[in-house]
């Protein structure tokens, strides 16, 4: 058996290029013979923690707020965007996005992963945020879409309320900050080779099938 290949990716639900990433990391990773020995873990990373749950306004207003742009800026910035979504697949919405603090979608991507549904919960989160217009900060918001992908609702409502995986939130994001990671999304390959952005599929495949050719050579 071949050894795993392990591919740890900080992101964060609210990152327009942490989606768009996921759709370029999945099309390299298709293209790469030892798919099905590639291990993916999502890692904790919170783009704006100052975020109410609740922001009053719309994507414009949050962006103008926060990179200090006129709205004109920031209406072609996130057309531009949606662009690039498109040509991987994606519908970005954001005249309906509602922006929120996503730490509670962090704890619960963790307890995702305990329970074998992590990859299925984040593309679940990115989905509802980006395309749907959904709350993504909100308990039970997220214990709906974690139903959604059939994880236990009422367990999503204890963990978010007993704060059992905030440990392990602040564990991600704290390593985020050894590792000098300063934004979003970033793929660290078997613990070696940090890939940073939304790259193209083949930067992608190019460096699992070098990490592969090394394991071969070091066999």
């Amino acid at each position: 058996m071949p050894t795993p290949i392990t591919v740890d990716i900080w992101s964060d639900i609210a990152c327009p290029w942490c989606y768009i990433g996921k759709r370029k990391f999945e099309a390299g990773l298709a293209e790469f013979e030892g798919r099905d020995d590639v291990e993916v873990t999502y890692h904790s990373y919170e783009l704006s923690p100052d975020t109410p749950e609740d922001f009053a306004g719309s994507s414009v207003d949050f962006l103008v707020k926060r990179k200090g742009i006129d709205a004109a800026q920031v209406q072609q910035m996130l057309e531009n965007v949606s662009g690039i979504a498109a040509e991987v697949g994606l519908d970005f919405d954001y005249d309906a996005v509602l922006h929120t603090k996503t730490l509670k979608a962090h704890q619960v991507l963790h307890y995702a992963k305990a329970q074998g549904k992590q990859l299925e919960y984040a593309e679940r989160l990115f989905q509802a945020y980006f395309e749907q217009g959904r709350h993504v900060g909100r308990s039970e918001d997220l214990a709906d879409l974690a139903a959604d992908v059939g994880l236990d609702r009422d367990a999503v409502l204890k963990v978010l309320e007993s704060g059992e995986y905030a440990d392990a939130v602040d564990a991600d994001i704290n390593q985020a900050r050894a590792y000098g990671i300063s934004g979003v999304p970033f793929f660290v390959i078997n613990g070696k080779y940090g890939v940073s952005g939304a790259q193209s599929a083949e930067t992608f495949t190019g460096v699992l099938d070098k990490v592969r050719a090394e394991e071969s050579t070091n066999a």
